[in-house]
């Protein structure tokens, strides 16, 4: 798969959003090892702490049908700048895939690919 067919799936996701409250959709897509792609959106909930980000979505999916090794995610919303994962999102998906390649995506399309250990440096792991 392709960087830009990756891309277009997470747009697609963002598609999906329930963002009442801050209307900022976010739509995620995430390739596992095997070439299965689980997407996300963020769920916003009238008690803040109860939403979720698309990337936990689409990596809780992916747990849950029995995936556990992801090579990359791309990140879409509506906006100017590159999409970033938050650093909750970053933990998790540190949590499975430290070495995992992240596509950050704007409006227009444009994006710049990172590495979790570049977003995340001296995270937190099973080992500590």
């Amino acid at each position: 798969m392709t960087d830009r067919e990756l891309i277009n799936i997470a747009v697609e996701a963002s598609e999906k959003a329930y963002a009442p409250y801050s209307k900022f959709a976010v739509g995620a897509a995430l390739e596992c090892d095997d070439g299965t792609v689980f997407t996300g959106c963020n769920i916003e909930n009238a008690a803040y702490g109860c939403t979720n980000c698309a990337e936990r979505t689409a990596v809780f999916k992916a747990v849950s049908e029995g995936k556990r090794e992801f090579r990359r995610i791309a990140i879409f919303a509506d906006t100017e700048d590159y999409c970033m994962p938050c650093g909750t999102c970053r933990q998790v998906l540190n949590e499975f895939a430290p070495t995992i390649e992240v596509l950050s995506v704007r409006r227009d399309g444009r994006y710049v690919s990172y590495s979790l250990k570049e977003l995340l440096p001296k995270s937190f792991s099973l080992n500590d």
